[in-house]
């Protein structure tokens, strides 16, 4: 009976390690997995003014189903941002004025232009 029981356990504990194991392989976009604080070169530029940072920092946040880039060197915010998948773990940005965002897990990739600015970054994590 003792070894019955043994052997059950050690069944049972075979397959949680096994699930938890498998969990990693989760869709990204169900995850947020590009959410978090993103380094590098990030620019922008209004016409005006012209505001560069080769140690800058791009946090993404996200708000309800879309996302915020919150830059750090006083430049502007980019909101509402939607993303769409484009192969395995790339997402890009869709939307009048927001495309030119290409985001995975590692890095950050920026060209946005619309009637605010242009803004730019070459940043990873």
């Amino acid at each position: 009976m003792k070894s019955k029981i043994k052997f059950l356990g050690m069944l049972a504990i075979a397959m949680l390690l096994f699930t938890v194991g498998c969990s990693k392989d989760d869709d990204p976009a169900d995850n947020d997995f590009f959410v978090g604080t993103y380094n590098g070169t990030i620019t922008f530029s209004n016409g005006s003014e012209t505001i560069a940072d080769d140690d800058g920092r791009v946090t993404v946040v996200k708000v309800d189903d879309s996302y915020t880039f919150d830059f750090g060197s006083s430049i502007p915010n980019i909101n509402g941002v939607k993303f769409q998948q484009q192969g395995d773990n790339t997402y890009v940005s869709i939307g009048d004025g927001l495309t030119g965002i290409t985001i995975t897990a590692n890095t950050l990739k920026m060209l946005v232009s619309n009637d605010n600015g242009t803004w730019t970054a070459d940043c990873t994590r």
